[in-house]
């Protein structure tokens, strides 16, 4: 199928940052810069929040100088923003591999917000490996809802059974089966079964 479109999740597929289930960035917080970080992640990570953060509603940088203010912390923004996109790239160059795959149009489907999603596309050069990335906070939606795929089918052109989604979250790729997508729900366990999952595909 020459048309085949491969969606690439981002963070625990083509990024090895998730390690039993935590994001390693914020291992060091507490000794790099006496954040509590329980108290943080509850903040960003309140379901309300979190949902408008990663949709584009609410800036990242904004939550972050919320919280900062809150707890008492004098933090710059930026500066801190660096630091936690610098830690939190881990490129997993096995499966990175099969971006050269020269069957299929490569791209990144993530829900992410829109300045990592900036540094995902620029400092980390991934903006050159694939065709485009599809952010949730630059779409204004996130995975698994229809508005999502409905952006990348809107792209491609392409029949929903043209589309392959490789994710380590199970309900978006239930959603991606749904449509009628192909998918894989990748994990530790089976992404050695990557490959030929890939050579299998019609």
């Amino acid at each position: 199928m020459p048309d085949r479109i491969i969606v690439w999740d981002f963070d625990g597929v083509l990024n090895a940052n998730v390690v039993d289930g935590r994001f390693i960035w914020a291992d060091r917080l507490e000794e790099d810069w006496g954040i509590d970080t329980r108290a943080m992640v509850a903040h960003l990570f309140d379901p309300g929040r979190i949902g408008q953060i990663m949709r584009g509603q609410i800036d990242l940088g904004d939550a972050l100088a919320q919280w900062f203010t809150e707890a008492g912390h004098q933090i710059d923004v930026e500066a801190f923003l660096a630091y936690w996109f610098a830690r939190d790239a881990h490129p997993d160059f096995g499966v990175m591999a099969h971006l050269n795959r020269p069957e299929a149009r490569h791209v990144i489907g993530t829900n992410n917000e829109a300045r990592r999603a900036d540094y995902i596309e620029r400092e980390m050069g991934f903006g050159a490996r694939v065709e485009r990335i599809f952010a949730s906070g630059r779409l204004g939606c996130a995975k698994p809802a229809p508005a999502y795929f409905d952006h990348i089918e809107a792209w491609s052109g392409a029949a929903a059974e043209a589309h392959v989604l490789i994710d380590d979250t199970e309900r978006n790729v239930a959603a991606a089966l749904d449509r009628g997508w192909h998918g894989f729900h990748f994990t530790d366990a089976n992404r050695s079964g990557l490959g030929a999952f890939l050579d299998q595909l019609p």
